[in-house]
């Protein structure tokens, strides 16, 4: 029964990427006659489906996710998505022909020709349309991904400590750093975070994908974030508690969250597991809450909110940190207390999605996730979802780029 099973593995996902592809091959071969242009998408496409299946059928969860898996879901993505458009296209038209062919036999009509003429012209666009994906696919792999953009918020409260009028926070969020492997692309990033001179640097979790030691080539890079002079804070989210792999012991496993929270206090974040900090400022103060990992969906619960708001007033100004959008929308706003800001992270996005900014934005993920990227108010409370810092699973960023936000905290009402 093991082998019928490993043998499945292997067979099922050949058959389905194999018909994908064969479909699409009658698309290329009614738009190109040119025989060398044939033989190359055949070679190409059976190295790259023989390539895929083998990997698809041996990944495992023992070393979580690491170059190989990451470009081979990129060239998956690549692939595969703009060829799942052409079939989309090929297959209406077939359906179409299908309707049309029995409508004609009754008739007893001759379509043959038409149906010749309509069957290059529907190829002709199926592949003009999916070359939009395949060329914003590449682009998102080898630029979209390090992309980084700046965007600046300002939030307005009426009651703001008079001190912090003005208080800036750059909040940056899922690191991943096991995926990164430009140095220069990350001292960029790092060198935008500098230079935004804010009063707060939050950062709110999964600093790697899977293992601590991740992060050890890029140690010397996060240390240069300058420590501002209200501090740098951070807590955990999903992917740093080591979940999506199968360890040796319970104890290697924990020695590797050990290893991690210890790293973030070597690059200068103080780490807040379930806990809070006064923020002091001119005589006056703020609260900040930070929460472990809290998702729904299966993920970590391990977020306690009101441990991590012990000893802070319902008065006082608080501003939370934690991974998981959900969390927001489950716990946070109908909470006794009054969180005023909320920091997130974790959805990435999706890294894929069109934004117009001030305008329009849609992502996939939308469907999964009620607040997903940027700003959003309810019950009088705020939310910044930040699209991450790194990426995970594709290596690439498409529509959906590396964030670095920056919120401006202001006294008194928004301007209309």
């Amino acid at each position: 029964m093991c082998k019928i099973y490993k043998m499945l593995r292997w067979i099922l996902p050949f058959i389905f990427l194999f018909l994908i592809d064969w479909y699409v091959f009658q698309a290329i071969k009614t738009v190109f006659k040119s025989k060398t242009i044939l033989y190359a998408y055949i070679v190409i496409t059976l190295g790259v489906l023989i390539y895929l299946v083998y990997f698809f059928s041996t990944i495992s969860r023992g070393n979580g996710q690491n170059f190989t898996t990451l470009y081979s879901m990129g060239l998956f993505i690549l692939f595969y998505v703009p060829k799942l458009i052409i079939v989309f296209f090929l297959l209406g038209e077939d359906l179409f022909r299908l309707f049309e062919g029995v409508f004609h036999s009754f008739r007893k009509t001759n379509t043959e020709a038409f149906f010749h003429g309509r069957r290059g012209f529907i190829s002709k666009i199926s592949l003009g349309v999916a070359a939009i994906p395949f060329a914003s696919i590449v682009y998102g792999i080898f630029v979209g991904r390090y992309n980084y953009k700046v965007i600046k918020q300002t939030l307005f409260y009426d009651d703001l400590p008079d001190g912090f009028d003005g208080t800036t926070i750059t909040h940056i969020s899922d690191i991943h750093s096991g995926s990164f492997d430009n140095p220069e692309k990350i001292d960029y990033a790092i060198d935008l975070i500098n230079e935004q001179n804010s009063d707060l640097v939050l950062f709110t979790g999964d600093i790697v994908n899977t293992h601590a030691s991740e992060m050890d080539p890029w140690i010397g890079a996060f240390k240069k974030i300058h420590k501002p002079k209200l501090g740098k804070y951070s807590v955990l989210g999903n992917h740093d508690y080591g979940d999506y792999i199968n360890w040796s012991s319970k104890e290697a496993k924990q020695q590797n969250l050990e290893d991690l929270k210890a790293l973030q206090k070597d690059i200068g974040f103080d780490l807040l597991l379930n806990e809070n900090r006064f923020i002091e400022k001119d005589g006056e103060r703020i609260a900040l809450i930070g929460v472990e990992n809290w998702g729904i969906g299966g993920f970590k619960k391990a977020g306690d909110l009101k441990k991590a708001s012990s000893k802070v007033d319902k008065d006082d100004f608080k501003i939370l940190m934690s991974h998981d959008p959900s969390h927001w929308n489950e716990e946070v706003i109908n909470d006794d207390y009054h969180y005023h800001l909320t920091l997130s992270g974790h959805t990435h996005g999706m890294q894929f999605g069109i934004e117009i900014p001030g305008w329009f934005k849609w992502s996939p993920v939308k469907w999964r996730y009620k607040h997903w990227a940027g700003i959003y108010k309810e019950l009088g409370q705020y939310i910044n979802v930040n699209r991450g810092f790194g990426y995970l699973a594709f290596p690439g960023r498409v529509g959906i780029w590396p964030e670095i936000t920056v919120i401006e905290l202001k006294k008194g009402k928004k301007p209309v």
